[in-house]
C-alpha cells in the first residue's frame, strides 16, 4: 500500500459561513458560501446523515469500508488488536468565515451514557491563519445561570464569559471535552478531533440552524448543559491550552495524547515519516513524499502498511495520528 493524495471533502450547506481560505490554501476554485470545513480522511458522518462527511477513495470505495475490510493494513496490528477498525481520528481544515457560536462537546462517558456513541469529542487546533479564539471560562458559572443565558440568547454575556486569546500561525489550542469555546472570524486551522459530530450549542442567532431543536443533541438543555465545564480557567491554565507550537515534534499538550497526536515536521533536505496510520497536511513549501510531489495545501492519507516514508524538499508537514495503542 502507498500513500494516497486525497482531494477536498467539503460537506455543503453547513450552519456557518466560510470556505474561501480553504480554497486558497489548497489552490482550488472558490467554494460555496457555507462550505467552511474539509473533512480529511474521514470515516465519520455528519450527525444524522448516512454518508455525508465520509471520504471516498479513487476506486469508489468509502475509506470507512476499506478500513473495515482490512484494519491491520490500514491502522496497524497493535491498533487493530486494541480498537478494531475504529480509526479514532478525524482531521479537518476549518475556515471561520464568521465567528462560530459558543459551544462545547461531550466527554466519552457522557456520550456513551446518553447518546450511545463510542466517543465524545475532544479537539485541538493548529493555527494556519490567526485571529481571536474564545476558550475556557473566566469565572465559575452556575448551571442555572448558564441555562438562563442560553434561554434568553444573551450572546454578549455568553461570549464575555470566555477568555479571548489572539492566536498566530503556528499556535496550538487544546480544547478538552466540555470546554466552552468559539473560533473567531478569519481563523484558518487544522483540527484534530475524536471521530464524532457532537456539539452542544449555547447560541444560534445569525446561524443557519434551529438551536432550540438541534442545539442540545436531542437531550434537552437541562441534561446537555451537564456535559459543559462550568469552572474557570486561570491564566496559567490558559497558557497550557493555548501556546506556540515547538518548531518540531509533538505539538499538543500531553493530556491530548489519549485522543490523538500531531507532529510538526520541518523539511529542509531529507526527513522521515515513521510507520503507522497518519494523515499528512503540507503546510508550506514543496516536498517529495514517497515519490509524489506535493505543494502546500496537499493532504495525504498514509496507511500503516505503507511503512517508513522518505521525504525530501523544502517545506513543512503536519502529521496527524490516532492515539498510540
Amino acid at each position: 500500500m502507498k500513500p494516497i493524495i486525497i482531494p477536498s471533502n467539503r460537506p455543503p450547506e453547513r450552519f456557518y459561513r466560510g470556505g474561501a481560505r480553504i480554497s486558497a490554501f489548497r489552490g482550488e476554485a472558490a467554494a460555496a458560501p457555507r462550505e467552511p470545513e474539509d473533512w480529511v480522511g474521514s470515516t465519520t458522518t455528519i450527525r444524522g446523515e448516512e454518508a455525508l462527511g465520509l471520504t471516498s477513495l479513487a476506486d469508489g470505495r468509502l475509506l470507512r469500508d476499506a478500513i473495515d475490510a482490512d484494519p491491520v493494513a490500514w491502522l496497524g496490528e497493535r491498533h487493530a488488536r486494541r480498537w478494531g477498525s475504529d480509526a479514532r481520528l478525524l482531521v479537518k481544515l476549518l475556515d471561520a468565515g464568521q465567528r462560530l457560536p459558543v459551544h462545547a462537546h461531550p466527554h466519552d462517558d457522557f456520550a456513551a451514557s446518553h447518546l450511545g456513541r463510542a466517543h465524545g469529542k475532544a479537539e485541538a487546533w493548529y493555527i494556519l491563519e490567526g485571529g481571536t479564539v474564545h476558550v475556557g471560562l473566566r469565572e465559575d458559572v452556575a448551571v442555572e445561570a448558564l441555562a438562563d443565558l442560553v434561554a434568553r440568547q444573551d450572546v454578549d454575556t455568553l461570549l464575555g464569559l470566555l477568555h479571548a486569546v489572539e492566536v498566530q500561525p503556528g499556535d496550538v489550542v487544546w480544547v478538552p471535552p466540555g470546554e466552552l469555546h468559539a473560533i473567531g472570524a478569519g481563523v484558518l486551522l487544522v483540527e484534530l478531533q475524536q471521530p464524532e459530530d457532537l456539539s452542544i450549542l449555547l447560541e444560534w442567532e445569525g446561524f443557519e440552524i434551529d438551536g432550540p431543536q438541534h442545539g442540545h443533541l436531542g437531550l434537552g438543555f437541562d441534561l446537555a448543559l451537564a456535559a459543559v465545564t462550568r469552572t474557570a480557567r486561570s491564566l496559567a491554565e490558559m497558557g497550557a491550552l493555548v501556546h506556540a507550537a515547538p518548531p518540531s515534534g509533538s505539538v499538543f499538550p500531553r493530556d491530548a495524547d489519549e485522543y490523538f497526536r500531531l507532529e510538526r515536521m520541518p523539511v529542509h533536505g531529507a526527513a522521515v515519516v515513521e510507520p503507522g496510520f497518519a494523515i499528512v497536511v503540507v503546510v508550506s513549501g514543496t516536498v517529495d513524499l514517497a515519490g509524489q510531489q506535493l505543494a502546500a495545501g496537499a493532504t495525504v492519507l498514509v496507511p500503516a502498511a505503507a511503512g517508513r516514508l522518505e521525504v525530501s524538499g523544502d517545506g513543512e508537514l503536519l502529521v496527524a495520528r490516532p492515539p498510540a495503542p
